[in-house]
């Protein structure tokens, strides 16, 4: 039998045909945050590209606003691509998210700069981040709704924790990848060319991406499972709308701030780059691995208990390893703290992500889960390591980040609390209003 026989036939797929669905459904994840990695990185670089002006500063904010401008198109791109994949499936819709993110990565690396073109340059860079915007807000709908519906019942808290774990696997790549180079090169070529080739290492994915995207089987179509989530109306499950972006929120901010501690380490706790980067490069490996047992577990003892008890503790968890990594002011307290709280933060988002999915009808899954997805990481990605910054600029005290970080996990902890148990072996009818909510 073909795989897309399998696939429409209900039969579950053979182990090969899984793991090239999770390589395929993954992989635009994975340049999101390659690509977000590499441009940080590389912002000075970009800014002298295509923002030549006098004034450092404004060069490198130009940079940055060019970078964030990919923000601005994410929820039209979530809406658009959605509900296109809802209407003619997620494999289409994928292919399609996926070439246009390398026409976005592609025009950047290619485009000549503000001395060669003029005015021509930045317009161009803007308008690539507009387009890799649009696409990333409806890569993540198609590509979840896809893992969900393609893994069998007691294994899609597993699969879909991938989403989550190529995200800190690719952070990983994109941080080693400016590190060789920096060390490789000298200022001058990092400026001329580069942060290009960064870029377009990111850009090689794409083809095989294509490829093996091409080959999947669509599962829009599918029969349905028997626990599937009817499509009577919006009413129905708005709750999961919101409590979904209370939940994706706290895990953006979450994120950011862990991205953010190589920083952390050098401007506040005033650490070398070998000992920042080694917190962070440690602590993207150690989230691959809470998130993927997180997974595991998920499907072993429900959606609900994976999320709140590891929340919890992590909420618990902040302000005192905070105190002992500022005030011990040693690198082993340091990374060691860093390496706990990002195992504890991980592992709950393989539940989230499952929850929310199985929560939501199929008709409209994709469209919803991208918007769910991309209006927090729109309104809240792009501001939050600016505002950490601020934040510990004015206080000057390293602790008011963790109280910051507690404050935003218990939002979290409160919306994991309320959503409903969404797993096929621990399943329950939903509680009825001036009910207790079981843990």
């Amino acid at each position: 039998m073909s795989v897309e026989a399998t696939a429409q036939a209900g039969v579950a797929l053979t182990p090969k045909q899984a793991r090239r669905a999770i390589i395929a459904a993954t992989t635009g994840n994975m340049l999101e945050f390659y690509d977000f990695i590499t441009f940080a990185y590389f912002a000075i670089q970009i800014g002298h590209t295509f923002f030549p002006v006098a004034d450092p500063f404004v060069s490198l904010i130009a940079s940055l606003a060019t970078f964030g401008a990919g923000f601005l198109t994410r929820p039209i791109g979530a809406y658009v691509l959605g509900h296109y994949a809802d209407k003619h499936g997620r494999k289409p819709s994928m292919l399609l998210s996926m070439m246009l993110m390398g026409t976005g990565m592609l025009l950047l690396v290619v485009t000549p700069g503000y001395a060669t073109i003029g005015i021509a340059a930045p317009i161009i860079a803007v308008c690539a981040r507009l387009v890799q915007g649009f696409a990333l807000g409806g890569e993540v709908g198609s590509a979840t709704s896809y893992l969900i519906e393609s893994a069998a019942p007691e294994k899609r808290a597993l699969t879909v924790s991938w989403q989550g774990a190529s995200q800190n696997l690719a952070a990983t790549i994109g941080t080693l990848v400016g590190l060789v180079l920096a060390l490789a090169m000298s200022e001058a070529d990092l400026n001329a060319y580069g942060w290009r080739i960064a870029l377009a290492l990111g850009a090689l994915i794409v083809p095989f991406a294509l490829w093996i995207r091409s080959s999947l089987p669509e599962t829009l179509h599918k029969p349905e499972e028997p626990d599937e989530v009817k499509d009577t109306g919006i009413r129905d499950y708005a709750k999961v709308l919101v409590l979904g972006f209370l939940m994706i929120g706290a895990g953006t901010i979450s994120t950011y701030i862990f991205q953010y501690m190589a920083t952390f380490g050098q401007n506040t706790l005033h650490f070398s780059t070998a000992i920042s980067m080694t917190a962070a490069l440690g602590s993207n490996l150690v989230a691959v691995v809470a998130m993927l047992s997180g997974g595991w577990l998920a499907d072993r003892v429900g959606r609900r208990k994976l999320m709140i008890w590891p929340q919890l503790l992590f909420a618990l968890a902040v302000v005192p390893f905070f105190m002992w990594l500022t005030r011990s002011g040693t690198p082993v307290s340091f990374i060691a703290a860093v390496f706990v709280l990002a195992g504890l933060q991980s592992p709950q988002y393989a539940g989230v992500y499952a929850s929310i999915n199985e929560s939501l009808p199929r008709a409209v899954r994709a469209r919803a889960f991208a918007l769910v997805y991309s209006l927090p990481v729109t309104i809240l990605g792009g501001t939050t390591q600016p505002f950490v910054t601020w934040l510990l600029h004015v206080t000057g005290n390293p602790i008011s980040l963790a109280w910051y970080l507690t404050g935003v996990s218990l939002i979290g902890l409160i919306a994991m609390i309320l959503m409903h148990e969404t797993s096929p072996r621990h399943k329950i009818t939903p509680p009825q209003i001036g009910e207790p909510v079981p843990l």
